[in-house]
């Protein structure tokens, strides 16, 4: 029986081999962390991670083919492929510090891995990785392989959260590059077996390692530019009096273009997209490409402006100062049906507004209170390494309170900010938010979400991202 180990219980290595124990269940999965609390999480009822399907496969699977350990040098040394799913956070000092990813996790895997390993084994790179990750990965591993063959592979995933069971199940495409050698091609051949059980043979594409590993920071690159691009037009569309959904919709009908990723917002989030950006940046600036190192810089800009650009239409809209007022923010994940807030908009937006002294009630379906006082109190990129490892518990951050319904969040505010597309606020009783709020009464719609004339009959000045200005906005402009 072939068996499989995953380091890394995280939102990649928990959700990907729950599926391949459900699909292939010839195949021994084990999932290694050496937290341990998150283990524990993962072998309960409550799963440490929010997916949609994600439940029912773990249930299904758990205690057959898929287990979840503190164990790793056991599981690792026991297995024929190692996958390899650790942070790989941005560097915050030292050479590329800001822009360049921190390997050291990765690097402490890998020789783990060469220390306990007994036989012949795959390593799989998983996490989101610089290229050259592999040849770097490869010399420790030869290095220090007291005769044992290792292969590494790159199988880098592509899985949007809030559908990554259904993106597992039904991929669009599954990537393996390795090596062009006939042990790199054996490698290749015995992973493209496992996803073989499930995944039709022509869209496992095999490629060389370097193009594995750059194809997943140019999906993201290119997802990542097409969602500034549109936000970029929604700023002219306000501008122009323009609707930028009108804007989208017919950009998107041109076949060449399609209307996916063309749904202005307040910024994008998450843990790879600028993360990936700014990897792609540094690779640039390393091999000699300034300009192209300058395009893609660009594209994180635009989503830092739209950001502050929000920001600076509340404060100007409520008279020039939230100093005092009380303020709900709907939504606080990056995106709907996720708990996962990294990386998320509403943190820079929220930040944004505690600098005006507003005083913040938050309410996200998915994220307990602990997580957004966290958020709001840690560094920038702090939140890419392991719990364990990230700054104790901070102390709450004054004048955010996290309530758990949005009616609480919104009594007695002064405005309602939406930050997360979460269908449950298209739904909400407005007429009875109105008549609990502090007047003039205001919403600041992130998402595009709700509908702005209806909330308008009812008394509310709406503003929406990219669409005609309410004629009070037009009368104060919000200050670059």
């Amino acid at each position: 029986m072939v068996k499989i180990c995953c380091i890394g219980a995280g939102y990649v290595g928990g959700p990907t081999m729950a599926v391949i124990s459900l699909k292939c269940p010839n195949i021994q999965v084990a999932v290694v962390d050496i937290s341990t609390a998150r283990i524990n999480a993962w072998n309960s009822d409550t799963l440490p991670i929010y997916e949609p399907g994600l439940d029912e496969v773990v249930k299904k699977c758990r205690g057959k083919n898929l287990s979840f350990s503190t164990d790793v040098e056991k599981h690792v040394a026991e297995s024929d492929i190692v996958f390899v799913s650790v942070n790989t956070p941005t560097k915050t000092q030292g050479l590329g510090a800001g822009k360049a990813a921190d390997l050291t996790y990765w690097e402490s895997a890998a020789r783990m891995i060469a220390d306990v390993a007994k036989s012949n084994k795959i390593v799989v790179e998983k996490s989101t990785v610089p290229v050259k990750t592999a040849e770097a990965i490869e010399k420790i591993l030869t290095h220090n392989s007291k005769g044992i063959n290792f292969s590494i592979l790159s199988n880098p995933e592509f899985l949007a959260e809030g559908t990554a069971i259904s993106d597992l199940l039904n991929p669009d495409r599954v990537l393996i590059g390795g090596r062009e050698t006939p042990e790199g091609k054996k490698a290749i051949e015995a992973l493209r077996d496992v996803y073989a059980h499930w995944v039709p043979v022509d869209r496992i594409l095999c490629t060389n390692l370097w193009s594995a590993e750059l194809s997943k920071l140019a999906a993201n690159a290119f997802l990542a530019q097409r969602i500034s691009s549109v936000n970029a037009m929604s700023a002219l569309c306000e501008a122009t009096g323009a609707d930028v959904s009108q804007v989208a919709h017919a950009v998107g009908k041109d076949t060449r273009i399609g209307p996916k990723f063309l749904n202005a917002s307040v910024g994008f989030g998450g843990s790879c997209f600028q993360k990936d950006i700014l990897n792609l940046v540094y690779i640039c600036e390393c091999n000699g490409l300034p300009e192209v190192a300058t395009y893609w810089k660009q594209v994180i800009k635009v989503n830092d402006y739209q950001k502050t650009r929000f920001v600076n239409r509340i404060v100007s809209s409520m008279f020039n100062t939230v100093s005092g007022k009380k303020i709900a923010v709907l939504g606080f994940a990056f995106k709907k049906d996720t708990g996962d807030t990294r990386e998320t908009p509403a943190i820079d937006v929220c930040k944004g507004l505690i600098g005006d002294k507003a005083k913040l009630s938050i309410y996200d379906p998915q994220v307990n209170q602990d997580q957004i006082q966290r958020d709001l109190s840690m560094k920038k990129f702090d939140w890419d390494h392991p719990v364990h490892l990230q700054p104790m518990s901070p102390t709450s951050v004054k004048d955010v309170s996290v309530v758990w319904d949005a009616y609480t969040a919104t009594k007695d505010a002064h405005g309602i900010c939406i930050l997360t597309e979460w269908d449950e606020f298209k739904n909400l009783d407005y007429q009875k938010i109105f008549n609990d709020m502090q007047k003039p009464a205001f919403v600041f719609d992130g998402r595009n979400v709700v509908d702005a004339e209806k909330l308008r009959k009812i008394g509310f000045i709406v503003y929406s991202i990219g669409k005609p200005l309410d004629d009070w906005l037009k009368d104060m402009p919000a200050v670059a």
